[in-house]
């Protein structure tokens, strides 16, 4: 089992690698509670925007369903009169500074998330370990813009918020203890913080903390080339898929949700887990495989000319939430402004 793997298996219990690491927690908790005691106490402070800001963001490490979210709140606010925009740090990119993502943007250059989440929303996405200046830069270019969304914001108390959804998924907080004993980034909160509301990617509430739940879908599948198109997944394209030995790829977080996802949905599939943010720089499967499935995080990195004889599908999932969900939203944040006259 690769390093990673093993790290991560640790920390859903307080087994002997856990307890090795222990002393090293205490000293990350000692950190975030010097961090976040300079906000509290003004020695830092929070820069504010002229519009609101939500921050969607999770309390552990890993994927635990915080695009999948972001795109369903964009959606959301969208029919509410928002006009939104995001903020990302961009995991993983090489590039430097702030950037705004655009199509023609590669993945290395933006991160694979950010260039996902403007793809399927067709909203603008700045990314930048400097949020501020990324919000900046996108409040500039697009002064349309009423409300931004900060993407895995959670820990970045720099930009100022007026509020925020955290999310986890079946994990909760895993065995209890920060990083890197456990997978929590900053200490698990005996009640929902001010200004939040939380959402269970997951079947039960995996936390103490009261919450609602999103109501995960997979939508169907489109080739390659009509996902980079815009063209909608659809579950009769996946339903062709039945019958044929297909093999799904992943570089996820958690690759056997999205693996299990699609037995779920009566297909016939070999599992290729990946690396979180894998590059693909090479394609990691036989070059006579005929049929691949990938997740749309994957298939922001490929180009469809380069895939040669196989044929590569992309798997788009949903999130859905429910009206009193969408409530105590809303009544987190100001109205929304009206829109100017035709």
């Amino acid at each position: 089992m690769p390093a990673a793997s093993q790290l991560e298996a640790a920390w859903l219990q307080r087994g002997p690698l856990a307890r090795l690491l222990w002393p090293l927690s205490w000293l990350f908790r000692a950190a975030v509670a010097c961090r976040r005691a300079l906000y509290t106490l003004h020695i830092s402070r929070a820069v504010a925007l002229p519009v609101p800001v939500l921050v969607v963001g999770n309390l552990i490490a890993g994927g635990a369903g915080k695009t999948p979210t972001t795109l369903a709140l964009v959606a959301m606010l969208r029919t509410r009169g928002w006009t939104p925009g995001i903020v990302s740090r961009g995991y993983g990119r090489q590039a430097a500074g702030v950037q705004l993502a655009d199509k023609k943007t590669p993945a290395s250059q933006v991160g694979d998330e950010p260039l996902l989440m403007h793809l399927r929303s067709g909203v603008p996405v700045a990314v930048g370990a400097d949020r501020v200046a990324a919000a900046r830069m996108l409040l500039d270019a697009h002064p349309q813009i009423t409300l931004l969304l900060s993407d895995d914001g959670l820990q970045h108390w720099r930009l100022a918020r007026d509020a925020q959804v955290i999310v986890f998924d079946e994990r909760g907080a895993g065995n209890g203890w920060l990083l890197p004993a456990g997978p929590l980034r900053e200490p698990l909160p005996q009640r929902v913080p001010p200004r939040s509301v939380v959402v269970y990617n997951a079947p039960t509430r995996s936390t103490s903390l009261p919450g609602h739940f999103a109501r995960r879908r997979l939508s169907g599948v489109a080739s390659l080339a009509d996902w980079w198109r815009g063209d909608p997944a659809t579950m009769d394209t996946l339903a062709q898929l039945s019958g044929r030995r297909v093999l799904a790829a992943a570089g996820v977080a958690r690759p056997q949700r999205f693996f299990d996802m699609l037995r779920n949905a009566g297909l016939d599939i070999d599992e290729l887990p990946l690396p979180d943010h894998h590059s693909f720089v090479a394609l990691p499967w036989p070059a006579d495989v005929m049929d691949v499935i990938v997740t749309e995080k994957d298939a922001v990195k490929l180009l469809p000319d380069a895939m040669g004889p196989t044929r590569v599908w992309v798997a788009t999932l949903d999130f859905d939430f429910g009206p009193a969900f969408e409530a105590e939203l809303l009544a987190l944040l100001p109205p929304a402004p009206a829109r100017p006259a035709d």
